[in-house]
């Protein structure tokens, strides 16, 4: 090839290289967004909301754009209760919120959030639920009562507090007669103490408080408590209870969305799951220990719920089991597995686990110097 060639064969080559380029541009262009719209059953400014919108985030950035999941808060579209049917018929792409919520369904779904869980705390719920066939009694579930869902379950929560009292309870007795706030099976468990029970949804506790519809309530936690203002109508915490000591939270899809989706992310959603529940787990520590002692700061009184009160929970607890057991045969199917995982599990967790008040009180007891 003479010099003459060589600049004009150049030119061929790059003009080729140019219209190559041109032609593989709009591929690229055609990847297109998969958006899904999810619900949270909390309140914007509630931090399970912000949980629910960490999981969304976590998701969307991972998928690099692929897939992106926006986060409305309770009632943008359905009231709390009914997210499950939303996300069934697809009015919703996907939800945030806990089991127990759906309860009226299948009373066995309370079992994943209510009662003392045989002394499982909420990640040894999960460790039951993921690898001790929980999840696979939820999958069934749900066929059997028709709900077309995907559910991923993550987010140990900390023990809930007994509630918000206008007087401490001192004693058992001082539950009987008090028109009391709760969810799930917790309904049954206080119902059979004595307390007259009125499930409300989050953002409608507080107001049912102030208006004295309610005598006394629980919710979940000190910075969930916080924000939505029990410390503003009520100035008695009574912390510890059996009632929801191992709740967690639960994400759900619409399944013809979900398997709608490539292997690539389902998996992004599968880990964003497992990086989500870890994340949750310190900040929910980080935030809510913050959260109490502003609490405590601003008057507010925090009484430990007497043991005589935990024992009658779990007295009461054992009649509910009984009932629910001979009423639904699911029921006793998802009980009898948590059982036989708590038996093994909790022998080897209280064997090896540490009383850590120890060390703490070695060294923040009162009178102990830094």
């Amino acid at each position: 090839m003479s010099q003459s060639q060589s600049p004009r064969r150049r030119n061929l080559l790059k003009g080729a290289a140019v219209a190559a380029g041109a032609m593989s541009a709009p591929m690229v262009a055609v990847a297109q967004t998969t958006s899904f719209r999810f619900q949270s059953t909390w309140p914007a400014k509630d931090i399970f909301h912000e949980y629910a919108n960490d999981f969304a985030k976590k998701v969307n950035d991972m998928a690099g754009g692929r897939l992106k999941i926006e986060v409305l808060p309770s009632g943008a579209v359905v009231p709390a209760f009914q997210l499950l049917e939303a996300v069934n018929k697809g009015t919703l792409d996907g939800g945030h919120g806990v089991v127990a919520y759906h309860y009226g369904k299948n009373s066995a779904l309370a079992i994943w959030g209510s009662g003392p869980a045989f002394g499982l705390d909420s990640n040894l719920v999960l460790s039951w639920h993921y690898y001790g066939g929980g999840k696979q009694l939820l999958e069934e579930i749900y066929k059997t009562i028709n709900m077309d869902v995907v559910s991923y379950l993550y987010g140990p929560m900390t023990v809930q507090p007994l509630g918000w009292f206008k007087k401490p309870v001192a004693k058992v007795e001082d539950m009987k007669g008090l028109k009391f706030r709760t969810v799930g099976l917790a309904v049954d468990m206080f119902t059979e103490m004595g307390t007259s029970v009125n499930p409300l949804p989050g953002g409608e506790i507080v107001p049912a408080l102030d208006r004295g519809l309610i005598d006394a309530a629980e919710f979940n936690n000190a910075s969930s408590d916080r924000v939505l203002g029990f410390p503003d109508v009520v100035k008695n915490c009574m912390l510890q209870s059996f009632h929801q000591s191992g709740e967690q939270f639960e994400i759900l899809f619409n399944k013809a969305k979900y398997n709608a989706l490539p292997q690539e992310l389902k998996s992004i959603i599968d880990y964003a799951v497992q990086a989500s529940s870890a994340d949750m787990s310190w900040k929910h520590a980080d935030r809510n220990s913050k959260d109490y002692e502003e609490m405590k700061k601003q008057g507010i009184k925090f009484y430990k719920t007497p043991d005589a009160v935990l024992r009658a929970q779990l007295a009461a607890w054992d009649k509910t089991v009984a009932k629910k057991t001979a009423e639904n045969p699911m029921f006793k199917r998802v009980m009898d597995s948590q059982r036989a995982f708590a038996q093994r599990v909790g022998q080897w967790h209280n064997d090896y686990t540490l009383d850590f008040k120890m060390a703490y009180n070695h060294y923040f007891a009162t009178g102990k110097k830094a």
